[in-house]
């Protein structure tokens, strides 16, 4: 079922869906760590990437694509990246954006351990950082420096629920080829699509209002590009934080709920 162009509840409900031989009405969870191939021929492609179909969980899976898939519909961008908590999906971030000497800047009233893990873990590589009331876009113009190479927001912020205007922090950090990321999880993408607003990636808790039962921690990152999609895709790869199989389902039926 083609979903692009459905209503955010037809989403919610359809988006991800795929078909496997024995027609599973809802997405099977693949608990599987490996991929079987159908001779040696047949893998060398998928290791070489001419071929399609898949390897190993932590590259990708069918149950975590059904999901990144669906979440990346309801926000508008290229592609999700599945992570295992909503702090995977935040040290992804960092990790794919900034390396020694370069400078981000934050909202200062941003989840307390996206915060944290920068001040106390990542500045140890040399990585500067600024953390300024970004509800004030003047603040943000203000602290841009040559070496700033990521604005990362969180809006609402948590937990003091202010507000930042996307599209004009958007366009100052734009001026000077900076990409924006925008933590939405509060307002999950039925209320807010900050990729439509300017912003180039999008996170989320899905522990929260995604998946909505209280049972389940995990993120997710949609970017807006295909060189971000890519960027963070291969960083998450590399760093081991992916999702797991049954995760993704139990998210995809929060997602439902």
């Amino acid at each position: 079922m083609d979903t692009k162009n459905a209503g955010n509840y037809t989403k919610m409900v359809h988006s991800g869906s795929i078909e496997d031989k024995f027609m599973s009405a809802t997405v099977p969870i693949y608990q599987t760590s490996t991929f079987a191939f159908h001779n040696a021929e047949h893998g060398a492609e998928l290791f070489s990437g001419r071929g399609e179909g898949y390897i190993y969980t932590r590259l990708g899976n069918p149950t975590i694509e059904a999901l990144e898939t669906a979440v990346a519909e309801l926000e508008g961008g290229v592609g999700g990246v599945a992570t295992s908590s909503g702090m995977s999906a935040v040290t992804t971030v960092y990790t794919a954006f900034l390396g020694q000497g370069d400078h981000m800047i934050g909202h200062n009233a941003i989840y307390g351990p996206s915060r944290g893990v920068m001040e106390n873990i990542f500045s140890k590589f040399g990585i500067e950082y600024s953390f300024v009331d970004t509800t004030d876009p003047q603040q943000v113009k203000d602290a841009i420096k040559e070496n700033t190479k990521l604005v990362f927001l969180e809006t609402p912020a948590n937990p003091t629920i202010g507000i930042t205007d996307i599209r004009k922090i958007s366009e100052i950090a734009h001026e000077h080829n900076i990409p924006v990321c925008v933590d939405n999880t509060f307002c999950s993408p039925h209320l807010q699509r900050p990729l439509e607003l300017g912003a180039d990636i999008v996170l989320h808790s899905m522990t929260k209002f995604i998946n909505g039962h209280a049972d389940v921690v995990a993120g997710m990152l949609v970017s807006r590009t295909q060189e971000h999609q890519a960027l963070l895709k291969n960083t998450l790869v590399n760093m081991g934080g992916n999702m797991d199989p049954h995760q993704a389902y139990m998210v995809q039926r929060g997602l439902k709920t």
